[in-house]
């Protein structure tokens, strides 16, 4: 992008990069017109790395940390807060943040302070009216243009704005010497801000210096330039102001009822005018000041409805025409603010409500598969708060809605959305709603299942089998959900005869169903120890699902034949995944580290997984994370430190249940014993008990062999009707209770191994990022072992906790 010349504002330029070079933050203020975000775009061009954030029309601080996150391409792990995954964005990063225009959102300063404070290395410039009063925060105020005095020759930098915005508008070369007197009558009315010489530099190329009057404020000169346009061109004007965001030429030609050449024509023509900005993708925009006074012409006219219109032609054009299709590469996804803007203005209004949830519907497929999930539950949420719409349509909106929220915000958030989703469905006929309710249990029992919650998923699972006994597709969907349930808990009898179900002869649009089906018969196969069968069944679920472009069932099915091979699987980059999928895919790389020697790297891989799983409430991916935490510790010879986990990872297996997994803590707690001990045979025979009946196998894990019990030697009581009992898992923490070292006798002693360790590097003043690099973990999982060393410590702030680790060095 070719950026307009900053003409008069080079001393100003320069002591702004000259503060930016000494200071993390800085404001540029001044009156509106002044030029500030003109000067900003200059500061982030010569910036080795920057990323802009428009702050007009956000009007709280979340909505604008929001803005910021989209803007660097990060995202919020369920649980998180937006602040803290910004921070970690920010830290470390040699960067400048631009938020332009930043006025009057409460709160904001202290955030941006804190951003400041906390995460280091990048800088922060805003442009705002106001100036926060914050302790970093450095302030550099814009001035108006110097004027010449009348004793002075009519030359200075405003003068020179002034003919060069004539040239540019098309206008002929002035004559100085002749106009002087009405120029300088023109430049005092201006105040030398730069915004106001723009618009009459453009009227007088239009009619002449000696017939513009002079303006004394941005609307006045605003309203003289639009007046000077013809009248589709005034039209284009007021219809870009009453939609209020970027708009592409595709956009302007439907708000606007024209071709697509004209559109180019009207842009060119405003753009000229300096009454639209050009952004780098091309899009057309307006300043806020000029926003104002289009509004303000448009009021009361039929512009606000007829663009609005437009804008929902468009977005009925540009959408799917489906509601089961759409693709990752759509277009209209470039232009997701303005599909909003089109939903919302359709669904405020009884007469297109439907419309406004038929659209929402129709878009989510698109936003799904590109893994927009946020922006499609914002924007659904939107749809049903505005009112009740069509019944089935409705239902299915909240059902997807539902899907959206558990992924993005933790897996239970979506229960809310189910609710509505039954609400929509009452108002159908006995045998409809039935098979909606039906649609709605098997989505909470997939919900259920994630969250390891296996008694509700089975629950709702069942329900849906009784609801939903003349819809195929459902009955098969939920059956590999109830297989799914199976598997986990150790049925994996009852899980075989589901799959036969499921996998024989599905038509066309059910094959996923089928292929996730074939993915679980590999993991039963690899639990009783069938590693043959189970590689076959992995490879050809993995081949079809390629074929039909079922990305996640391909990506689930090489992880499993990554875990029965041990060879590497396909090509993928985890931070595009869904969370669900991400944290089995960074469970596997945890296992291929540590199988390759690499235990401190798989146990931050593992740690890694556990945060996550817990913040999403994944709760079978969290006992598989803590059981590999606690295998890559004893890897590293540290059993002292594993057995926490242990205990921690079979008492969750107990709680879900997983009783296979339940095993694998034993297994390991046996390990820790010594061996051909009392207590090495009971644990052993415990893991034993556990598998025996379900004719599954131990597997051998790195650092971890396979260990050899007998479920004879399993004690009384501890397993029953094939799950550990309570008295089972009281009487595994009593074998290896007391052999943990005694703690230093320290403040710090509270602290696991990972927490210390990340207060020691603290101390030395290591950012999150650099930490992370360290202890090979996240920045999520360093802010999250800082957030419970604060917790325990009863600290506030990363400056206390050095100061206390000095203390007690």
């Amino acid at each position: 992008m070719v950026l307009t010349p900053c003409v008069g504002r080079d001393e100003a330029l320069d002591r702004l990069r000259l503060l930016l070079s000494g200071h993390r933050w800085v404001t540029l203020t001044g009156a509106p017109g002044c030029g500030k975000t003109l000067v900003a775009r200059h500061a982030a061009a010569s910036a080795t790395s920057s990323a802009w954030v428009t702050g007009h029309g956000h009007s709280t601080r979340e909505s604008l940390v929001t803005a910021c996150l989209d803007a660097l391409g990060a995202e919020v792990a369920p649980g998180d807060s937006p602040v803290a995954a910004l921070k970690r964005e920010l830290d470390g990063r040699e960067l400048l943040l631009v938020l332009d225009g930043v006025d009057s959102i409460d709160g904001l300063g202290e955030v941006l302070d804190d951003l400041v404070d906390e995460a280091a290395a990048f800088q922060l410039l805003c442009t705002a009216t106001t100036v926060a009063g914050r302790p970093h925060e450095q302030v550099l105020r814009l001035q108006p243009l110097p004027l010449p005095a009348a004793s002075e020759p009519l030359e200075g930098v405003a003068v020179e704005l002034l003919l060069s915005r004539v040239a540019s508008a098309g206008g002929h070369i002035l004559d100085v010497v002749q106009h002087e007197r009405t120029l300088r009558r023109l430049l005092r009315a201006s105040g030398g801000l730069p915004s106001l010489i723009e618009q009459l530099a453009v009227q007088i190329a239009l009619i002449g210096v000696t017939d513009v009057t002079p303006a004394g404020t941005m609307a006045e000169a605003v309203r003289g330039s639009y007046d000077l346009l013809d009248e589709d061109q005034q039209r284009c004007f007021r219809r870009l102001a009453v939609v209020g965001r970027p708009v592409s030429l595709d956009v302007l030609a439907d708000v606007c009822e024209v071709a697509r050449p004209q559109a180019v024509q009207l842009a060119s023509a405003l753009a000229r005018r300096s009454l639209v900005e050009v952004h780098p993708d091309g899009r057309f925009d307006m300043l806020p000041p000029l926003r104002e006074v289009g509004r303000s012409l448009a009021a009361g006219t039929p512009d606000e409805a007829e663009a609005m219109a437009g804008l929902l032609r468009w977005a009925d054009r540009s959408v799917p025409a489906e509601y089961n299709t759409g693709a990752a590469d759509a277009p209209w996804l470039a232009e997701i603010p303005l599909l909003d803007a089109a939903v919302r203005h359709a669904v405020a209004r009884d007469d297109t409500r439907d419309h406004g949830y038929e659209l929402a519907n129709r878009a989510f497929s698109s936003l799904y598969t590109a893994m927009r999930a946020r922006e499609a539950v914002e924007l659904l949420e939107a749809v049903l708060d505005s009112g009740d719409g069509p019944p089935v349509v409705g239902s299915q909106l909240a059902r997807r809605a539902g899907i959206c929220a558990s992924e993005v915000r933790g897996t239970y958030e979506g229960l809310r959305l189910l609710h509505r989703a039954e609400q929509h469905a009452a108002a159908l006929d006995p045998g409809r709603r039935d098979l909606e309710l039906a649609r709605n249990a098997a989505i909470r029992a997939e919900m259920h299942l994630d969250a390891g919650n296996l008694a509700e998923a089975r629950a709702d699972a069942e329900r849906t089998l009784r609801l939903g006994r003349h819809d195929p597709y459902v009955m098969r969907q939920v059956r590999r959900t109830l297989m799914d349930v199976c598997v986990s808990s150790g049925e994996l009898d009852e899980a075989e005869d589901l799959g036969a179900v499921v996998v024989d002869a599905p038509p066309a649009d059910e094959m996923w169903i089928a292929l996730s089906a074939r993915t679980l018969q590999a993991e039963i196969a690899w639990e009783r120890g069938q590693l043959v069968e189970a590689e076959s069944l992995a490879v050809f679920a993995r081949a079809q699902a390629q074929e039909l472009h079922e990305d996640r069932i391909a990506l689930l099915a090489d992880t499993v034949l990554r875990r029965v091979t041990g060879r590497p699987g396909l090509p993928v980059e985890p931070e595009t995944l869904p969370w669900a999928v991400r944290v089995v895919v960074q469970l596997q790389e945890a296992r291929e580290l540590l199988a390759a020697g690499e235990a401190s790297r798989a146990a931050g891989r593992a740690a890694d997984a556990v945060v996550l799983a817990d913040s999403s409430r994944l709760g079978r991916d969290g006992v598989h994370g803590r059981l590999l935490v606690a295998d890559a510790l004893m890897a590293l010879g540290d059993p002292t430190q594993a057995r926490p986990s242990y205990l921690s990872a079979m008492r969750r297996a107990v709680e879900v249940p997983m009783p296979l997994r339940a095993a694998d803590a034993l297994d390991g707690l046996a390990v820790g014993s010594e061996p051909g001990s009392a207590a090495y045979r009971q644990l052993a025979g415990a893991a034993a008990a556990l598998r025996s009946p379900r004719r599954a196998v131990g597997h051998a894990r790195p650092g971890v062999p396979e260990v050899v019990g007998s479920a004879r030697e399993c004690p009384p009581g501890w397993v029953v009707g094939g799950r550990l009992t309570p008295a089972g898992v009281a009487g595994a923490g009593t074998l290896v209770a007391g052999t943990t070292e005694p703690g230093v006798p320290s403040p710090l002693a509270v602290l696991t191994r990972a927490e210390r360790a990340v207060a020691e590097l603290v101390s030395e003043g290591l950012t999150s990022r650099q930490i992370a690099e360290q202890l090979f973990v996240s920045p999520r999982t360093v802010d999250a072992h800082l957030s419970h060393i604060f917790r325990k410590l009863e600290i506030s702030s990363r400056a206390k906790l050095a100061a206390l680790m000095a203390e007690v060095a």
